[in-house]
C-alpha cells in the first residue's frame, strides 16, 4: 500500500503543478475575457431562466432546472464541508480567495461546457439524449482528436469512483461514525440500498430525485452557516482581512496552525475549488446535455449558476464560519474541523455537519453515477450501463470502509487527469461558444437550435 501511494502521490504533484492551475484559471480566464465577462454580468439572467426552466422547453429527459440540480447534487458535497477545510488546515486562510478566483473563471468555463454538450450531443439507442467533453469532441473536433474523447471518457469511468464514490462514502461513514457511533460497515450497506433504489432508474429518476433534495439541503446549510456568521459578526471582518492577506503573504503557524506559503494557499485553494465546483472538469455538461433546452446558451447560462452557487455561497460561507470562529487554527482538519466551526457557535452544531455531510454526499454519489455511467457507455456501448451500476453500488461499501489518505489522493489526481482533455477541448472550440453567445445576443435570446448531433 505504501508503494501504491508514493505512485499516487509522485503523479499528482505533477498532475497538480504550475501546468494545472494555469490550465484551469488560463482556460477559464481566456474564456471569461472572450465573453467580454458576460458570465459575470448575466447571473441575473440566468436565475430568471432557472426558474422559468423548471418544466422542459424542448428535447431531452429532464428538465433545465433538475439538470442543474444533478450537476449541483454532484458538487455540493464533501468539497463543500471537507475540502474548504482541508484547503484552509493546508494552505491558510488565503486559500479562500483562490478557491474564489477558480470560482470567477470557472463560471465561463461551466457555461462553454454546457453551451458545447448541448451544441454536440447525440441520441443514444434507447433514445436519449447523451453528451459531454467525449462527444463535443468527438463531433466538434473531428477524427484526428478522437484519442482525446477516448482518454477524457476512460480517465471519466475511473475517477468517478474516486470523487464520486469512494470520497463520498468514505465521508459520510467516518463522520457517522465520530460524531454518532454507527458502525461504517453498516453505512456503506445503507447508502448501496439508498443508491441502487435512486440510480436502477436511471437519469429521469435521479433528476427527480435531485430536483427536490438539492434546493433543500443547500438551503438549509446556507441558514445554519448564516446563523454560525452572524453570531461571529464581529470577527467578520478580521476574517475577510486574513483571507485578502494570506492570499498573497505566506501565513505564519498559529496555535495548531502549522502557517503555509503563498504556493500552498494558491494550490490547494485551485485544487479544492475544482474539486468543490468541478468547473474544467468536465462533469457537469454530462448533465447538461439531457436537459430539456431552448438551446446551448440557455443551458450555459443555467449551468454557469452551478459554479457560482456551490463556490461563492456555499464554500464562502464554511470557510468564513472556519475562520470567523477561530477554529482554523486548532489543528483539526476535514470535516472535523467544519464542526468544530458550527459546534463552537451552534448548540448541536457538530451533528448538524454530520447529516448535511451525509445528505450532501449521498447525492454527489447519485449525480456521479450517471457521469461515469456515459463515459463508459461512450467507451462500450449501452450494453454496459447495467453492469456498470451494479458495479457501483458495490463500490459503495468499500470506499465507507476504506482508507480515507489513500481514497482524498487518488480522488485529487483523478480530478487532473480528467480536466486536462477537457480544458484543451474548450480552448480549440472556443470560438464555436463565442458565436454562439453573439447571435443569442444578438437576437435577444430568439435565435437557438435546440442542439444535437445525428449519433453516427
Amino acid at each position: 500500500m505504501e508503494a501504491l501511494n508514493s505512485i499516487v502521490g509522485a503523479i499528482n504533484g505533477v498532475v497538480w503543478g504550475p501546468l494545472m492551475l494555469v490550465l484551469i484559471l488560463g482556460v477559464g480566464f481566456f474564456l471569461q475575457v472572450g465573453l467580454k465577462f458576460m458570465p459575470i454580468l448575466k447571473i441575473g439572467t440566468g436565475f430568471k431562466l432557472l426558474f422559468a426552466g423548471r418544466e422542459g422547453q424542448g428535447d431531452g429527459q429532464i428538465s433545465p432546472f433538475n439538470a442543474l440540480m444533478t450537476s449541483l447534487s454532484a458538487t455540493i458535497g464533501t468539497g463543500n464541508i471537507a475540502g474548504v477545510a482541508t484547503a484552509v488546515f493546508l494552505g491558510g486562510p488565503g486559500a479562500l480567495f483562490w478557491m474564489w478566483m477558480t470560482a470567477l473563471v470557472g463560471m465561463a468555463t461551466k457555461y462553454a461546457e454546457a453551451v458545447l454538450a448541448v451544441k454536440y450531443r447525440e441520441k443514444d439507442e434507447l433514445g436519449n439524449f447523451v453528451g459531454g467533453p467525449m462527444y463535443y469532441i468527438k463531433n466538434g473536433l473531428g477524427a484526428k482528436w478522437a484519442w482525446l474523447g477516448v482518454a477524457f471518457a476512460l480517465f471519466g469511468a475511473v475517477a468517478a469512483f474516486g470523487i464520486g464514490n469512494g470520497v463520498q462514502a468514505n465521508g459520510v461513514a467516518q463522520v457517522l461514525e465520530s460524531n454518532f457511533g454507527v458502525n461504517t460497515s453498516v453505512t456503506g450497506v445503507v447508502l448501496m440500498v439508498l443508491t441502487a433504489a435512486v440510480i436502477l432508474g436511471g437519469i429521469t429518476r435521479i433528476g427527480a430525485v435531485a430536483g427536490k433534495l438539492v434546493p433543500a439541503m443547500a438551503i438549509a446549510y446556507i441558514v445554519a452557516g448564516l446563523l454560525v456568521l452572524i453570531i461571529n459578526i464581529g470577527e467578520i471582518g478580521n476574517a475577510l482581512s486574513l483571507v485578502f492577506t494570506y492570499a498573497f503573504t505566506p501565513s505564519a503557524a498559529e496555535g495548531g496552525f502549522a502557517g503555509a506559503a503563498v504556493w500552498a494557499a494558491i494550490r490547494f485553494g485551485v485544487a479544492r475549488g475544482v474539486f468543490s465546483n468541478e468547473a474544467g472538469l468536465g462533469s457537469a455538461p454530462i448533465a447538461h446535455a439531457a436537459a430539456e433546452t431552448k438551446g446551448p446558451v440557455n443551458q450555459g447560462l443555467i449551468a454557469m449558476l452551478g459554479t457560482f452557487i456551490d463556490t461563492i455561497i456555499v464554500c464562502s460561507i464554511t470557510g468564513l464560519a472556519i475562520i470567523s470562529t477561530g477554529a482554523w487554527t486548532s489543528g483539526e482538519s476535514g470535516a472535523a474541523l467544519t464542526s468544530l466551526a458550527f459546534a463552537t457557535s451552534l448548540p448541536g452544531g457538530g451533528a448538524l455537519i454530520a447529516i448535511a455531510l451525509s445528505i450532501f454526499a449521498f447525492t454527489t454519489i447519485l449525480g456521479w453515477s450517471f457521469y461515469g455511467e456515459k463515459c463508459v457507455e461512450f467507451l462500450l456501448g449501452v450494453k454496459s450501463l447495467m453492469p456498470y451500476r451494479v458495479l457501483w453500488i458495490v463500490a459503495i461499501y468499500f470506499g465507507a470502509t476504506g482508507d480515507l489518505g489513500f481514497v482524498w489522493l487518488l480522488a485529487d489526481t483523478l480530478n487532473a487527469m480528467m480536466a486536462i482533455p477537457n480544458l484543451i477541448a474548450l480552448a480549440l472550440l472556443s470560438p464555436i461558444v463565442f458565436k454562439l453567445t453573439k447571435e443569442f445576443f444578438a437576437s435577444g435570446g430568439k435565435s437557438e437550435e435546440p442542439g444535437g448531433t445525428p449519433a453516427e
